[in-house]
C-alpha cells in the first residue's frame, strides 16, 4: 500500500490530528483532575482550555496553547503558594514536612482553612503531589511530534512520487546543452 501523502491530503491530516490533541489533551487533564480528586472548589476544573491554533496553513509551523490556572502546577507537585522552594534561607528542605515540625505546630490535626465565614477543614496531613498535568502532557507532545515527523515525512515522499528523472532530463535546457539528453 502507497503511504505517500499529496500536499493537500497531508496538510488537512496535521490539521485534524493537531487539533484533535488539543482537545483529548484537555479531556485526560479533566478525568486525571477528577481521578486524583485534585479538587474542592472545582477552580482549577473549570480553568482548563484550549486555546485557538495558530497555524502557517501547512501545519508545519504552528502554535497549540493550552491554559489553566497557576494553582493546578501546585496540586501537580503537591505544593503550596507559601512554599518557597529555592530562597536564600530554603535549598529545598521544607521543614512544613518534617512530622515533629508539624506536630509542634500544631499542622497534623484538621483545622480551619479559608475565610473565617467559609473555607473548609484540612485533613491534618502533609499535601501530596497528584500529578494530574506533567506525565500526560509530557507523552503527549513526544506523540504529536512522532506524528507531525511522520506526516511530513511521508509529505515530502509524495513530492517525488510522480517524477521520472529521465524525462525531466531530456526536457532541461542545462542537459541539451551538454548533449546528455
Amino acid at each position: 500500500m502507497d503511504q505517500r501523502l499529496n500536499a493537500e491530503d497531508a496538510v488537512k491530516q496535521r490539521e485534524q490530528f493537531v487539533r484533535a490533541w488539543n482537545d483529548t489533551l484537555i479531556r485526560i487533564w479533566l478525568e486525571r483532575i477528577v481521578k486524583l480528586r485534585a479538587y474542592s472548589t472545582r477552580f482549577l476544573f473549570k480553568s482548563l482550555k484550549a486555546l485557538p491554533v495558530r497555524d502557517d496553513g501547512r501545519f508545519i509551523d504552528f502554535e497549540v496553547a493550552q491554559m489553566f490556572s497557576e494553582y493546578g502546577l501546585w496540586v501537580d507537585m503537591g505544593v503550596g503558594r507559601e512554599f518557597k522552594s529555592h530562597s536564600a534561607d530554603n535549598a529545598g528542605d521544607l521543614k512544613i514536612l518534617d512530622k515533629e515540625y508539624r506536630r509542634e505546630h500544631g499542622l497534623d490535626r484538621p483545622r480551619k482553612r479559608g475565610p473565617k465565614w467559609g473555607g473548609g477543614y484540612t485533613s491534618g496531613r502533609p499535601r501530596k503531589e497528584k500529578p494530574w498535568f506533567s506525565i500526560k502532557y509530557y507523552a503527549s507532545v513526544m506523540r504529536l511530534k512522532e506524528f507531525l515527523a511522520e506526516s511530513i515525512g511521508q509529505e515530502f515522499l509524495g513530492l517525488f512520487a510522480g517524477l521520472d528523472a529521465d524525462k525531466q532530463r531530456s526536457h532541461t535546457n542545462y542537459y541539451k546543452q551538454k548533449g546528455w539528453s
